[in-house]
């Protein structure tokens, strides 16, 4: 039994850290259910995870137009990309991440034992995350994640698993890029699964299935005095409330326009409003569509975004990101071979060349381009006003 990943935390709880992409966790957890024999089978999986485990493939048309509508596109590509990092090493050791814990529930179930998700949705971690980091630390997630290509010392998974030392300094260098998300990815999910473990003792021996990067946190929040779980847990479930100030600008920002309009009205301007409609048409389209056009959108798309962009930064509800993704969508449409191939996502190129990830990326790059043309517009138009 290797000690250093599995905790005998008590006489009915028993924790086995793994590596999301070795095969010898796979069998470490075959055998743990086998020889522990536990009433409950606790994994670190939520419930949309575990259907992503077993069901790679159903990522289609309807899914992406509803991720585009509600705004989705960013969680997405950032979910994906971290799942990419993991893939990378999973190349190496012939199993694909979280392989370990498919096999967990599916050997629980071999063996009628009840299984219990113990991880926190990963939507809503993603969106703690996101929103919990700064502009600066969002960049270095994305450049990092997207853009560095260096090559890096590899490292067998045995020589990660069997070095703590080693384990704690990468979820440390993970923490450097960007301490928001590190606590959210980090601290957060440690307590939750701690939390998630100490609501379902009590019901006989819980063998619980998690990364070995967790298991130190978790042990932690299981020696802290008991907590108040279900406000606990519900506090950690809770999506962050979107912070007001960027809806009270953007909403500012069409009251400035039809402001300024309306004065130079007043003042029989019209020379001036001709000017300050040409700005606000000419950097909103521009913009957006180039931004498309960064991530090679189809003409369309780019013709779509750049349509719809003076529109829709005039009005907070819609963003031209959405009609740009849609109209990737019917004129270059991802097929099923394309969702698997953007699922595995083991080359970030994909994120270009691959039809879903155009179509993820158009939609965030017009939405991105849109938003600084709407910014720059209104600049000008304020110098050209009060300058």
């Amino acid at each position: 039994m290797d000690t250093d990943n599995i905790v005998d935390f008590s006489p009915s709880l028993r924790l086995v850290g793994t590596a999301h992409v070795s095969s010898k966790s796979v069998e470490m957890v075959r055998k743990e259910i086998s020889e522990y024999e536990p009433d409950i089978v606790a994994v670190e999986l939520c419930k949309s995870r575990l259907s992503s485990l077993k069901e790679p493939e159903s990522l289609d048309s309807e899914d992406l137009l509803k991720i585009i509508k509600e705004g989705k596109s960013p969680m997405i590509l950032l979910q994906s990309a971290l799942a990419a990092q993991q893939r990378k090493m999973g190349l190496t050791t012939g199993e694909k991440p979280g392989a370990e814990l498919l096999e967990a529930v599916q050997s629980a179930e071999e063996s009628n034992i009840p299984v219990e998700m113990i991880d926190r949705d990963v939507v809503v971690t993603l969106r703690r995350a996101w929103r919990g980091m700064g502009i600066i630390e969002k960049w270095r997630v994305l450049s990092t994640l997207l853009l560095d290509e260096e090559e890096e010392e590899e490292l067998s998974i045995d020589e990660i698993l069997g070095d703590s030392d080693m384990l704690s300094k990468m979820m440390e260098d993970a923490r450097d890029v960007a301490p928001g998300a590190g606590e959210v990815l980090i601290d957060e999910r440690d307590a939750f699964l701690a939390g998630r473990i100490q609501q379902i003792s009590g019901n006989g021996k819980v063998l619980a299935v998690v990364g070995a990067g967790h298991l130190e946190g978790i042990v932690d929040n299981l020696n802290n005095p008991p907590m108040d779980i279900n406000s606990r847990l519900a506090e950690l479930s809770t999506e962050p409330s979107k912070k007001i100030w960027p809806k009270v600008i953007m909403a500012a920002v069409p009251l400035f326009l039809f402001g300024s309009v309306g004065y130079m009205a007043y003042n029989g301007d019209m020379e001036e409003i001709w000017q300050t409609a040409e700005t606000w048409l000419v950097l909103n389209a521009v913009l957006a569509g180039l931004g498309v056009l960064i991530v090679r959108g189809h003409p369309l798309s780019i013709l779509a975004g750049a349509l719809a962009s003076p529109i829709t930064s005039l009005n907070p509800a819609l963003a031209a990101g959405w009609f740009a993704g849609y109209a990737q969508i019917k004129v270059d449409g991802p097929t099923g071979g394309d969702a698997q191939e953007f699922l595995v996502l083991d080359d970030f190129s994909l994120l270009w060349r691959n039809r879903v990830g155009k179509v993820l990326m158009v939609t965030m790059m017009g939405n991105m381009g849109s938003s600084i043309g709407a910014w720059l517009a209104g600049g000008a138009i304020f110098m050209q006003l009060f300058g």
